[in-house]
This record gives structure tokens, sequence and C-alpha cells, in this order.
């Protein structure tokens, strides 16, 4: 016997639902942070650390990030 079920919902019903916490409020002031972050001038350092958190498969995905901004501002390898 087969039986099929299907639920309409949204995902915050879903996310209540099924008892996960809800991170909007945590999401929300990231979203700040990084927004206040951008306006008052980034440093390279700064962008290369919040790159490795992002960057998939470790050093081969950051060297991704790197050539990516070095492309877009037309800077070149060890500079």
């Amino acid at each position: 016997m087969k039986i099929n079920v299907e639920i309409e919902c949204t995902p915050e019903e879903a996310r209540r639902a099924a008892g996960l916490p809800d991170f909007t409020p945590v999401h929300d002031r990231y979203i700040e942070m990084l927004i206040e972050t951008m306006e008052k001038g980034a440093s390279p350092e700064m962008l290369e650390t919040m790159m490795r958190g992002w960057a998939p498969m470790g050093e081969a995905g950051m060297r991704m990030w790197q050539d990516l901004f070095r492309n877009m501002t037309g800077a070149k390898r060890g500079e």
C-alpha cells in the first residue's frame, strides 16, 4: 500500500511545523553588518577573510575568488 500526502505551506510554516529555530533576526543583522562594512570601505584583507568562509573546495575555491577580484580590478598576480 502506498499513501501520498501533499502539504501546501510556506517555508516559514514548514520550519515551525518541524520545530526548527527562526534565524531571521540573525540573518538580518548579518546582512546589515555586511552592508555597513561595504559602505565604509572594506580592505582586501577583510574581503579575503570573508571569501574564505564562503569558498567551496578550500584553497582552490579561495584562488578562484582571488582571481575573480584580480580580474575585476585589473590587478596582476603577486601585487
